[in-house]
């Protein structure tokens, strides 16, 4: 089971800082990221952190601007989001398995996915 929380309301500029705790099954074995889908739009691999930690993917879109880590001790991935724009306004979702690679779970999808928080992003 994967929870997501840290979503909210913030200004264009502010930062939030999301949160994904996993339990029932060994975080360590695979990749985690986080995706995200707007309003009328498609899904779309945000962040991803490879198993161990050693890699990680940031879509274009993202680059510079957030931050992904993980804490296998404490089974939760985090993804550090500063400079908001409107357009990262959306629903966030943390996702994981059966992939080690960061690339592969952001660009092909994971197998076990949170619940979703709400970013908004206001101009």
């Amino acid at each position: 089971q994967l929870q997501a929380s840290g979503g909210g309301l913030v200004q264009s500029g502010g930062s939030l800082r999301l949160s994904c705790a996993a339990s029932g099954f060994t975080l360590g074995y695979y990749a985690i990221g986080w995706f995200r889908q707007a309003p009328g739009k498609g899904r779309e691999g945000v962040s991803c952190v490879s198993r161990g930690g050693g890699g990680t993917y940031y879509a274009d879109s993202v680059k510079g601007r957030f931050t992904i880590s993980r804490d296998d001790v404490k089974k939760t991935v985090y993804l550090q989001m500063s400079s908001l724009k409107p357009e990262d306004t959306a629903v966030y979702y943390c996702a994981t398995g059966p992939f080690a690679s960061d690339v592969n779970l952001c660009v092909r999808g994971g197998k076990y996915w949170g619940q979703g928080t709400l970013v908004t992003v206001s101009s």
